[in-house]
């Protein structure tokens, strides 16, 4: 092993030295250059969601599948009725199916209410077995008048064919106690035809049957004037149907605004009526040609 001189020793270590100072690092920096979007120009769409059908659409006629559920509910209903008035003569009983038959009739009001309060605020199309329900309701608030273009068989059959389902084994089961059947079939029965008592609120006086602008008048069926305070701000009240007897409790006292906020500080869910009317909701009339379909 060789050993270097001192003064070639200190000469190499200088030349390294200096080589390391003379090397540079360069750093680049450079700053990305922002560029103002496109603005896209904003369109507005003037276009209804949906049009209202026309006086021929088919989605107004009754199909005979629709005339099959209809006669299938009104036996369910007819074969209650028919068991509670034999069983009745049977038993010599009068008063508690009669009564049975008339508290059936107001729980049907009731429920037309709290049903129609659920589908008009939640939901939407999608909703699994009520999103037709939904969507259908949610056009009939923009143009209401289309119910009373419906056929009888059209209105009736979804309604008809719950009743089927559910009153038939009813029926089976329960046929010799005529209280039950009493409450079963007025029950039914009202539920299933709410739909054109419902129409028949949409109705003028002089297209209607007098014997039903009577039982309008009376109050045993849902009046125009009632049901018509419904379709106007701010569409939260006289949800109920049949009757409408229980809509000055259920509005008075303020229930559906309860239970509304129940929903929403429980699970979040908040409803329509909160934010509407909108241009969805709205109401338009039959003979505007703004919305008359092309």
């Amino acid at each position: 092993m060789s050993i270097l001189p001192q003064h070639q020793a200190t000469t190499i270590f200088r030349n390294r030295l200096h080589t390391r100072h003379n090397h540079r690092i360069n750093c680049v920096v450079t700053t990305p250059i922002k560029t103002k979007p496109k603005l896209e120009p904003l369109v507005i769409n003037t276009t209804p969601l949906v049009n209202p059908p026309k006086n021929d659409d088919p989605s107004l006629k009754s199909t005979w599948s629709h005339r099959a559920w209809v006669a299938t509910g009104c036996t369910t209903v007819l074969a209650s009725l028919a068991a509670s008035v034999v069983e009745s003569v049977d038993s010599h009983i009068w008063l508690e199916p009669v009564l049975s038959g008339f508290i059936g009739y107001l729980f049907a009001d009731l429920g037309s209410g709290v049903y129609h309060w659920g589908i008009d605020n939640y939901g939407d199309a999608s909703t699994p077995v009520f999103g037709s329900q939904i969507d259908a309701f949610q056009g009939h608030h923009k143009w209401p008048w289309t119910i009373t273009k419906r056929q009888f068989a059209n209105n009736l059959h979804a309604l008809a064919r719950v009743v089927t389902f559910f009153v038939l084994p009813v029926d089976l089961i329960f046929h010799d106690q005529p209280v039950v059947m009493g409450f079963v079939g007025t029950t039914s029965g009202c539920i299933m035809f709410s739909q054109q008592f419902h129409a028949w609120a949409h109705g003028t006086k002089s297209k209607l049957p007098p014997v039903v602008v009577a039982l309008q008048d009376a109050g045993v069926l849902v009046s125009r004037s009632q049901h018509g305070a419904h379709h106007r701000s701010p569409y939260n009240n006289n949800y109920c149907i049949v009757s409408g007897v229980w809509n000055g409790v259920l509005d008075d006292n303020k229930v559906f605004e309860a239970l509304e906020l129940v929903l929403f500080f429980k699970f979040g869910l908040r409803p329509r009526s909160w934010s509407e009317p909108d241009s969805d909701w709205t109401e338009e009339a039959e003979d505007d040609p703004e919305i008359s379909p092309k």
